[in-house]
C-alpha cells in the first residue's frame, strides 16, 4: 500500500502504491493485475473500488474516510484552505493547505509530481500536484506562499515518485520554453532526445524558497509499482498524503 511513509514528531507523511486495493486492470497493482489501489475517480475505474481503496488509505493513515481530503485537480496554481471534513472534493485546486490535526490533504498522480509540505511547529500543512503546466505556473511556490500567509516558516518538502526526465521526452519547443522559466527542468532521455524533468524543477523551486527537501527516488515510467499514464495509458493514479496528529 505505501511506498513510503515517514513520521516527523507530529506530521506523518506518505506515497502509496499501486497494490493493496480491490481494482481490477487495468487499474490493477503492478502490471495491471488484480488487487490495484487505484485512488482516482475520474480515470474510468469502478466508483466502487476506489471508494474502498479510499477507505483503506483512510483507515491506514487512521483518519475517517471524509478527513482524507482531496481536489479536483486540473494542471493550474490555485491552492485552497482546507478547515475540515469533505464529502467531496474540496474545491477546483491543484494545491491545498491546513491548520487543522486530524484531516489527511491528498494529492493523485500517475506520473506528475507529488510534493507534501510541513512545517510542525506551526501547524502548517500543504500538499500539491506539480506535472509540467503546474511547475510552470508555479503550484509548488504559491503552496510555500499560502503556508507562510497562515503563520508557517520552517517548511519541509517531501517530493515523492514521478516520471524521471531520462523518461520524458517532448517536442524540443516544448522542452525550451519550459528551460525559459525553470532551466533546471531541462533533460535528455535515455536515447537523447529532448525531455523535461519535472521533479528536478520542483526541486529547484523549493530550494530557490529556503525549504528543506527531502526527494523520494522512483520513476513511475520505469518502476510498476506504481501507477504511470505515460507506461500504459488507461491506469489509476496513487497519492500522496501528509497528515498532522495531535500531540499528547
Amino acid at each position: 500500500m505505501f511506498a513510503h511513509q515517514q513520521q516527523d514528531g507530529s506530521v506523518w507523511r506518505a506515497f502509496t502504491d499501486a497494490r493493496g486495493g480491490v481494482s481490477d486492470a487495468p487499474y490493477g497493482g503492478g502490471r495491471g493485475a488484480a488487487g490495484g489501489l487505484n485512488l482516482g475517480s475520474h480515470v474510468g475505474d469502478d466508483p466502487a473500488a476506489v471508494a474502498a481503496n479510499r477507505r483503506r488509505v483512510a483507515e491506514a493513515a487512521a483518519v475517517a474516510p471524509d478527513a482524507l481530503v482531496l481536489v479536483d485537480q486540473v494542471h493550474g496554481a490555485d491552492v485552497v484552505q482546507v478547515d475540515g471534513p469533505c464529502r467531496g472534493p474540496a474545491g477546483v485546486a491543484d494545491a491545498m493547505v491546513t491548520t487543522r490535526t486530524g484531516l489527511a490533504l491528498a494529492v493523485l498522480v500517475a506520473d506528475c509530481t507529488p510534493v507534501l509540505l510541513a512545517d510542525p511547529e506551526a501547524g502548517v500543512l500543504g500538499a500539491a500536484h506539480a506535472g509540467r503546466p503546474g511547475m510552470l505556473a508555479g503550484v509548488v511556490p504559491a503552496t510555500v506562499s499560502a503556508m507562510r500567509d497562515l503563520g508557517a516558516r520552517a517548511i519541509s518538502a517531501v517530493v515523492g515518485p514521478s516520471v524521471c526526465g531520462r523518461c520524458y521526452e517532448v517536442p524540443a519547443d516544448m522542452q525550451q520554453a519550459a528551460g525559459r522559466s525553470v532551466p533546471e527542468c531541462l533533460a535528455r532521455t535515455w536515447g537523447g532526445t529532448p525531455a523535461i524533468d519535472v521533479a528536478t524543477g520542483v526541486v529547484a523551486q523549493l530550494a530557490d524558497l529556503g525549504v528543506v527537501v527531502t526527494w523520494v527516488p522512483g520513476c513511475t515510467y520505469e518502476d510498476d509499482r506504481f501507477y504511470s499514464y505515460r507506461r500504459s495509458g488507461t491506469t489509476g493514479r496513487f497519492g500522496g498524503v501528509v497528515l498532522r496528529r495531535e500531540v499528547a
